[in-house]
């Protein structure tokens, strides 16, 4: 049996768990990651922001971190998974960072990464949401990291590369784990009318091809600030916090935690 659905029978899940997925690289996906945890801890939600992308993580640099432990050494078995945690107290939130170029979770064995979800499952119990920040593609350590989660967001733009990737991973994701709830955020969006139209075409694939319907998380609209906070190494919240692709993630943050 799989690893995470062998976990999910034994009822190891966590439904504060958020994962953000892409199909591809290049959509906004760690950004979106970052900005999520802060915006979740403005509404009173101790956060964790997991970085799941091992071999090219890139939390610690978008947030100029230089941890002395992150997830290569968990996976090493120099110490344990909450060992690796780090304060970054200008988010007000706790990370776990990657490392880049140090491998890949798809070369774990199962015995490895079963544990290593075991352990992060039980590390939620600390916070009131883990965002988790998925390694792009659709590889199988990736769909079983996502499967973890009471909700995975999958993020796209108009691009017709990532729609069809983030297609890709959606089939292959409730294939899988048919359970799971998968929510489409339509990222860099030109007006909140272009990102419909974005969602409108990867929702008629769905609907068409898996019968199946993703909800719409949230429209990120495209923002001049987010390059600029991502070039100072500073969250877009905490920089340019009256920002429109600010006030869009907080948005987001609002509807995952059931506010209006």
């Amino acid at each position: 049996m799989e690893v995470s659905k062998a976990m999910a029978a034994e009822g190891k899940s966590a439904t504060n768990i958020i994962a953000v997925a892409s199909g591809k690289g290049g959509v906004g996906k760690t950004w979106l990651s970052v900005s999520l945890s802060q915006a979740l801890v403005k509404l009173g939600q101790p956060t964790l922001l997991f970085d799941g992308d091992l071999g090219l993580a890139n939390v610690d640099i978008q947030l100029d971190l230089a941890p002395e432990r992150d997830l290569g050494g968990v996976i090493a078995g120099r110490y344990g998974l909450a060992e690796a945690k780090v304060r970054y107290d200008i988010g007000g939130f706790d990370v776990i960072a990657g490392r880049s170029g140090s491998g890949n979770l798809a070369n774990l064995p199962n015995n490895r990464l079963g544990s290593l979800l075991s352990d992060l499952v039980a590390l939620s119990a600390d916070y009131g949401h883990v965002v988790l920040d998925l390694g792009a593609g659709i590889e199988r350590t990736v769909r079983q990291l996502a499967a973890l989660a009471g909700t995975c967001l999958v993020v796209t733009n108009d691009e017709p590369t990532s729609l069809t990737d983030a297609y890709a991973f959606i089939k292959l994701t409730t294939r899988q784990f048919p359970g799971l709830d998968l929510r489409v955020v339509v990222n860099m969006a030109e007006s909140v009318t272009e990102g419909q139209r974005t969602y409108g075409t990867i929702r008629k694939a769905c609907e068409s091809f898996l019968k199946f319907t993703p909800p719409l998380a949230g429209i990120i609209r495209r923002d001049s600030n987010v390059k600029d906070s991502i070039r100072h190494q500073t969250p877009l919240l905490t920089r340019h916090p009256n920002s429109k692709a600010a006030e869009d993630v907080e948005a987001l943050a609002r509807r995952l935690t059931g506010g209006p």
